[in-house]
């Protein structure tokens, strides 16, 4: 089997997931943050709905220099979910495109040309994006949580769809 056969079926399944919360999402909530350091609820839903776009930056490019980046700013639940979706349909094309031996490669972040840090692109797709969208995908239900908006099954269950706690 490929190695994106599996990472195309592990990112559909957590990709399921991530846009039934951000579908819950409270549009008049979208400014809302739990701490002064934290990024509004608003933001944190945009960077998820921006993290599979960085699987073409990982398997297409073998550097990223972030100097200067500007992360999106959306309006609306709906811009946030339409940008989840073309991102996600994305990432699944880059992955069918991307042969075995693309993953071996070494992949670098780098900040105006020094380097933050470097890996091959396998490592940096697992832990970079798709781990990176499960941690903020768990930071979002606690913002959620805390605005007593109902949660959905992620990995079974939630205690919002069994009554539970």
């Amino acid at each position: 089997m490929a190695i994106s056969e599996t990472l195309i079926s592990e990112f559909q399944q957590e990709a399921v997931s991530t846009r039934q919360l951000l579908e819950r999402v409270p549009q008049d909530k979208l400014s809302w943050k739990p701490h002064d350091k934290s990024m509004p609820l608003g933001r944190l839903a945009t960077h998820l709905a921006e993290l599979p776009s960085w699987t073409k930056v990982t398997l297409k490019q073998d550097t990223l220099d972030v100097a200067g980046f500007s992360p999106t700013t959306l309006e609306s639940v709906a811009e946030i979910l339409e940008l989840f979706d073309k991102n996600a349909t994305e990432c699944v094309e880059v992955l069918k495109d991307t042969p075995d031996e693309e993953y071996a490669k070494t992949w670098s972040m780098t900040q105006d040309g020094n380097a933050v840090f470097s890996a091959p692109k396998g490592a940096v797709m697992r832990s970079f994006v798709m781990n990176h969208m499960v941690h903020h995908r768990g930071q979002l239900t606690v913002f959620l949580r805390l605005n007593d908006v109902p949660l959905p099954m992620t990995y079974g269950p939630s205690a919002d769809e069994t009554g539970g706690s």
